[in-house]
């Protein structure tokens, strides 16, 4: 918000410019190394429209999570007659979209930062078994078997988490699908084989 006079203005864009902001300083001083008010104030904004975005400096990481999760679970609640891992596989097909070429450099610079911090790196965790939950749960609703549920769901965000961490690995050129589809084929590859 910005202050005309006594009337206050909404600013677009203020939660993106605050998360790229804070990205930068994370990736400078690291993630402990870095307030809210240095984050607001280097964006140009108040803390309190930082607050209006973001319930703390973590969230700025992993905002979102509702739209992450909902781009797995919306090509599992579609009608199928498929079993458990070819619904899964839709599933990964569905959220390809959420990692277009320009989110690359966003993505490696963010990853960076979950890395060089333990408790960054428990809440990525912890995210990616929420969704794996919750798609066992979306496919047990479907009438799959919990333990087929279970194994499907599991398999899939182990794919994207491996196809995710060859994506922003510096000098990895392949989009988002193409690296997700090779390691669906690998795993793939990996079963035939036991």
């Amino acid at each position: 918000m910005t202050r005309l006079g006594r009337v206050a203005r909404w600013e677009s864009g203020a939660g993106e410019r605050l998360q790229h902001t804070a990205l930068a300083l994370f990736a400078e001083r690291g993630f402990d190394g870095v307030t809210v008010s240095e984050i607001a104030a280097a964006a140009g904004l108040t803390e309190r429209t930082f607050f209006r975005h973001f319930t703390d400096k973590r969230e700025v990481l992993f905002a979102g999570q509702g739209d992450f999760e909902q781009a797995f679970l919306a090509p599992l609640s579609a009608p199928s007659d498929g079993d458990a891992m070819t619904r899964v596989v839709s599933s990964l097909a569905g959220a390809v979209e959420l990692f277009p070429e320009e989110r690359r450099s966003w993505s490696r610079a963010r990853q960076a930062v979950i890395a060089a911090h333990p408790a960054l790196q428990e809440r990525e965790l912890l995210k990616l078994s929420s969704l794996a939950a919750a798609m066992t749960r979306a496919l047990a609703d479907r009438g799959i078997d919990p333990i087929a549920a279970a194994l499907a769901a599991e398999s899939g965000v182990t794919v994207f988490r491996t196809a995710f961490a060859a994506w922003v690995t510096d000098g990895e050129q392949r989009p988002f699908g193409a690296i997700q589809e090779a390691v669906l084929q690998e795993l793939h590859s990996l079963v035939g084989r036991g």
